[in-house]
């Protein structure tokens, strides 16, 4: 079986990022950062995923946030790696359809050990809580990266920064859940294994 939980932490001269994370959890949530609207949407993520999670981080907070969210990014992502394990009695793949008010998210995702991401942005405003739109796609290619994991990130449609983000990070959460899933007997692949 799968351990279900890591504990990480990462600091450079930019950064200093640490998280606790249990799969199977109750959804106790501790998030802290320098950025409020960045600990609003990892908590969402953290419930929606059904996951217990303490995160906190520091950083370079008098450039942007930009290397702040993308070694969240980074340490999230190999926590997530980390504990489960071999992978083995995995759903292995979820995805999750989220509105917020006028917006719309899809968030698809495959454990499988092979990082990629796609993310589809067109709609979101060019800034979004006083940052530049792309601060996210640092976040959710860190993440990817580090979990080794498909990600498929589409924000549909909707005007307000604020509920195209919500509907993401909530999809994101919900698709993890469905993902990490125990729910078979061994490695669901005909290779045997997932890395």
């Amino acid at each position: 079986m799968i351990p279900g939980k890591a504990e990480y932490a990462r600091k450079t001269k930019e950064t200093s990022v640490q998280v606790r994370l249990e799969l199977y959890g109750q959804g106790e949530l501790a998030v802290q950062t320098p950025f409020g609207f960045v600990d609003h949407l990892l908590t969402l993520l953290g419930f929606w995923a059904g996951f217990n999670m303490q995160l906190e981080a520091e950083g370079d907070v008098e450039v942007d946030a930009h290397h702040t969210l993308e070694d969240i990014g980074l340490c999230l992502g190999e926590s997530l790696h980390q504990a489960l394990g071999d992978k083995s009695h995995l759903a292995r793949v979820g995805w999750a359809r989220v509105p917020m008010d006028e917006a719309l998210s899809d968030v698809v995702l495959d454990l499988s050990g092979r990082p990629y991401l796609v993310y589809r942005e067109s709609v979101l405003p060019d800034t979004v809580f006083g940052q530049e739109k792309d601060v996210w796609r640092e976040f959710f290619k860190a993440f990817a990266q580090q979990a080794r994991m498909n990600l498929h990130v589409h924000l549909a449609y909707g005007q307000n920064g604020h509920h195209l983000l919500e509907s993401a990070f909530k999809a994101l959460g919900l698709a993890l859940r469905r993902a990490v899933h125990p729910e078979r007997e061994g490695v669901l692949s005909t290779k045997g294994s997932l890395e």
